[in-house]
């Protein structure tokens, strides 16, 4: 895990930024945990967690952050509020398409106990085939407390053999339901012949690692995620493979921005406010209390700004003075499908993060908000790429829309280039994480 001594390393050097990135993914299995760890590291360089079911006054600290489910929002305010300030926001999300379990997950089954999951987000299925996965999430007691929990690699998906498939490899199809589910233990012979699952049921099981009850389990929150470490490779060690990069990829380049100017000292090096959203559920559409469609970034924009002094009509104004950095993982060109990308604009791995631009606003990039982009890059010496579809593949979205939507604010679209976007095993050059993190350091000092 990041040591906070060493937050302007990551910021400057390409080995420590790669060992950074690579704490945060294995400290972060899930949305929950991600949020939790993103606490923990803002808590090492001085920022105050809040809750957001208390009141929030004029003392409110200058350097907070707030958690609600796997969301996370973090601020450093100024110590005089600019007349002409405006908020300066880099959002992101901390989930990445998974298997999720149901309720009463077990299955009995041909001598084994499966999982009935069903699938989070987009993922390319396949990825999830013969790799050893852990089970992770939030566990709520009936009282509503709520305990986070991990296990090593203890499920796996194992894909059916070329001898009893003979096309196998011409033509995979995986049915989400017969061909999903994940072996996690051999059955007992008794649970078989009776075809139910035994005392080792994973939700009872999960309660004995996290010390509760199961009696007194209400519900769990409960995915898949691939154990196999980050590792870097590559002739040069250029590369980097890992679960969840889209998107903590970039959580954790802003995440190493805010570190930075939190370790700098107490002068910001703006009059703006500073805000860092993380939302849930973006893989899903967004729309829950956690996700961009939702009012958490919102609500608790209205109350950074009373708590600043803004109030009535200056708080509009200060809305449409204000700008947002949405970040989120775009595609780099894949050299063995090249016709897959737009004929002209071919965004490289290790050509500098992405301005992600699409005519019908599935990315909500405007020229105001890409003119503070280019100022950012230009002050942080950060070389900038093109992204756009080629016209005949259908382009995704990401956070932009929803809160240029919800709060009518300038917002540029960006991120770190993948290939193997939505696998459990993506890949990126380790340089560009390095290049958003600092062009989000200098777009937070104001460039």
């Amino acid at each position: 895990m990041a040591d906070p001594d060493t937050a302007l390393d990551a910021l400057h050097d390409d080995d420590a930024y790669a060992d950074s990135i690579c704490g945060l993914v294995t400290a972060s299995p899930t949305s929950y945990h991600a949020a939790a760890e993103v606490a923990r590291r803002l808590d090492a360089v001085g920022l105050t967690a809040i809750d957001e079911h208390e009141p929030w006054g004029a003392d409110l600290p200058r350097r907070g952050y707030t958690i609600r489910d796997g969301a996370i929002i973090a601020w450093l305010l100024p110590e005089r509020l600019g007349a002409d300030a405006g908020l300066r926001i880099v959002g992101a999300h901390t989930d990445s398409p998974a298997l999720r379990l149901k309720p009463r997950a077990a299955m009995v089954r041909d001598g084994v106990q499966l999982l009935n999951v069903e699938v989070y987000g987009g993922p390319l299925l396949n990825s999830f085939l013969d790799r050893e996965l852990g089970l992770a999430g939030r566990l709520v007691t009936r009282d509503g407390a709520t305990r986070l929990v991990r296990t090593g690699p203890i499920a796996r998906v194992a894909q059916v053999a070329p001898h009893l498939h003979r096309s196998v490899n011409d033509s995979l199809h995986l049915d989400r339901q017969a061909h999903l589910l994940p072996l996690w233990t051999l059955a007992d012979p008794s649970d078989v012949a009776a075809a139910r699952p035994g005392p080792d049921a994973p939700e009872r099981y999960l309660c004995e690692l996290a010390g509760i009850d199961p009696a007194d389990l209400a519900f769990a929150d409960i995915l898949t995620y691939p154990t196999e470490p980050p590792a870097r490779f590559g002739r040069r060690g250029e590369l980097l493979a890992s679960s969840r990069l889209d998107n903590l990829s970039s959580v954790h380049a802003a995440l190493v921005a805010l570190e930075a100017l939190a370790r700098e000292g107490a002068d910001i090096g703006t009059t703006d406010p500073i805000v860092f959203v993380a939302n849930d559920h973006e893989e899903v559409g967004s729309g829950t209390r956690a996700g961009a469609a939702g009012p958490f970034l919102e609500t608790v924009l209205e109350r950074l700004a009373r708590a600043m002094g803004v109030a009535d009509d200056a708080y509009p104004a200060l809305l449409a003075r204000s700008l947002c950095l949405s970040a989120d993982a775009g595609h780099a060109v894949h050299p063995n499908y090249p016709q897959l990308h737009d004929p002209a604009v071919r965004p490289v791995l290790g050509g500098g993060p992405l301005l992600k631009i699409n005519a019908q606003q599935r990315y909500a990039t405007d020229a105001a908000a890409v003119a503070a982009w280019m100022r950012a890059c230009r002050a942080a010496a950060v070389p900038t790429q093109d992204f756009v579809s080629n016209n005949a593949v259908p382009c995704g979205t990401t956070i932009g829309p929803l809160t240029a939507t919800r709060l009518g604010i300038p917002t540029v679209d960006v991120g770190q280039g993948l290939l193997s976007m939505h696998s459990q095993r993506e890949m990126c050059a380790v340089a560009d994480g390095g290049r958003l993190a600092r062009a989000m350091h200098s777009y937070w000092q104001g460039a």
